[in-house]
């Protein structure tokens, strides 16, 4: 297999012929401690990594960075490492690196494989150790960009955090996977896309420039993603609260009721209602903050939301003085 395992982890440019490794070859080399106090997944074929192990020393710094300022509010993260030694993972992986190729041919020699986080529940994430991607272990979503699996580019784990479901333990749950995504399309929120629009395209993305979201069809699910890594974490049950405290204090700001309550005036009724819709959805926990904006943007514009947030800040001054 053309990717190096004890390179740096997220590093996916094809090495020389002598380079090739398994990403399974050096399983017997992580040890892990001889006592745990957190709780972790016992499935079979999973290893705790130990600090001071490279992959966990790697993974856990390129995690926590990426957290910003909530870094400090993230306690006993665990990291374990899948050995795909069951014959039906065994398959999998296989079946993983003939994807690869087949990929890298289809599109001129880059298969376009990334490293990306998923958030799932503790149960879900079990199921999908045990038995790989399906319904049975299916991670749940807005459903926002279509049928299939939302991940996150391994450099922006925090939409991931926020979605992470805590289990009896307080404990949350992440799966660091490798991707293989080809050509990316884009894929506009409220989409009911399940696989590629055409032969051209293999996956889907938010935008091209600077992703957020890659989408994995549901098609696509157990030939196109690899679990390779799980984490597990403790993180405040104000986290949500705790990231929407870090607005710039120079920031124009609007409450989503006043922005819903100034939009009627300039936009029909139909867009109005999807707008409330998604604010609702918000509320229930169905779609982040940053999904809702995105939304918002589509169906009011730029111009007219900056438009309105420059009259409500103007107002807040007026009455200030």
């Amino acid at each position: 297999m053309a990717y190096v395992q004890n390179r740096f982890l997220f590093q996916t440019t094809p090495t020389s012929a002598n380079d090739e490794e398994s990403i399974v070859s050096d399983c017997e080399s992580s040890v892990s401690g001889p006592c745990f106090d957190q709780p972790t997944l016992s499935n079979k074929g999973l290893i705790r990594l130990s600090h001071g192990d490279k992959a966990h020393d790697v993974i856990a710094k390129r995690f926590l960075s990426n957290l910003g300022s909530l870094a400090a509010h993230t306690k006993d993260l665990t990291i374990q490492k899948n050995c795909f030694d069951s014959l039906t993972w065994q398959a999998k992986l296989q079946s993983f690196q003939i994807f690869i190729k087949a990929m890298g041919k289809k599109c001129d020699g880059d298969a376009n494989v990334k490293y990306a986080w998923c958030a799932a529940s503790r149960d879900e994430i079990s199921k999908i150790v045990e038995h790989g991607f399906g319904y049975s272990g299916l991670p749940k979503n807005s459903g926002l960009y279509g049928h299939g699996v939302y991940l996150s580019p391994d450099d922006s784990p925090m939409e991931c955090v926020k979605n992470a479901i805590a289990d009896n333990n307080g404990m949350r749950y992440l799966m660091l996977c490798r991707v293989i995504l080809g050509k990316a399309e884009v894929v506009q929120p409220g989409s009911t896309q399940c696989h590629p629009s055409s032969d051209e395209f293999d996956s889907g993305v938010d935008e091209l420039s600077t992703p957020n979201k890659y989408i994995v069809w549901s098609t696509h699910l157990n030939t196109h993603i690899l679990p390779e890594y799980i984490l597990s974490f403790r993180a405040p049950s104000s986290w949500k609260g705790m990231q929407d405290r870090l607005k710039m204090p120079t920031s124009p700001w609007i409450s989503f009721p006043a922005l819903i309550s100034a939009l009627t005036k300039f936009l029909p009724p139909t867009a109005m209602n999807l707008i409330s819709k998604y604010y609702r959805d918000h509320r229930d926990k169905k779609i982040s903050r940053r999904e809702l904006i995105q939304l918002v943007r589509q169906l009011a514009g730029d111009k007219l939301l900056i438009a309105v947030i420059k009259s409500s800040r103007t107002k807040q001054i007026q009455r200030t003085k």
